[in-house]
């Protein structure tokens, strides 16, 4: 959706219209719910941060400044929601659901050898990537998944850009060192490549 359509659409919310809320909804809900899981790799964390962040941006429309993305915004307050409920919650990683969800949804149509060797290899990713501190996971996920530009990033983040920069070369970097050194991982993530 590109900006102007966002602007009307989150006027028409604003102004009471329940179906423009519905569209905010539909437009950003599998994206943002794929950014929590990612952070936090539980789902039932992920589901009521999501619920909760549309809760807040829905009675809150009326703040928004509209010189800004709404999608920067809904995921700044469910980054600060997260942030939150992390404060009061241990996170337990389950790093094979975490693997089997994607933002998009789909899955590789290349038959069912096909579809296990791309989860397997994702799971391997997801393994390595849980195990980054939780600035760099955020980085890496936001830059890689979402395609959001490094100054999009150290906007949500609140962090110069320098620092994000150095975030994600530093996530990179881990990942690959951690992928490297697990022949299971470098074993999974080869079939995907044809390297096996």
């Amino acid at each position: 959706m590109d900006r102007a359509e966002e602007r009307k659409l989150i006027r028409r919310a604003a102004a009471g219209d329940k179906q423009a809320a519905g569209e905010c909804i539909r437009a950003y809900q599998g994206q943002l719910y794929a950014y929590i899981l990612r952070l936090s790799g539980r789902p039932d964390i992920a589901e009521d941060i999501v619920q909760e962040a549309f809760v807040r941006v829905l009675t809150n429309l009326d703040r928004f400044d509209d010189r800004y993305r709404f999608s920067t915004w809904l995921f700044t307050i469910a980054r600060r929601l997260y942030v939150n409920a992390m404060q009061k919650l241990k996170p337990v990683y389950e790093s094979d659901i975490v693997g089997s969800w994607q933002g998009d949804g789909s899955l590789p149509e290349h038959g069912t050898i096909g579809a296990e060797v791309a989860t397997n290899a994702r799971s391997e990713l997801e393994r390595a990537l849980q195990q980054l501190p939780p600035e760099q996971r955020e980085v890496v996920v936001l830059f890689h998944q979402f395609d959001w530009p490094i100054a999009r990033i150290s906007q949500h983040m609140e962090m110069p850009e320098g620092t994000v920069k150095s975030h994600l070369h530093r996530g990179r970097k881990r990942l690959r060192s951690m992928l490297e050194a697990s022949e299971r991982a470098t074993e999974r993530i080869g079939e995907v490549w044809g390297d096996s």
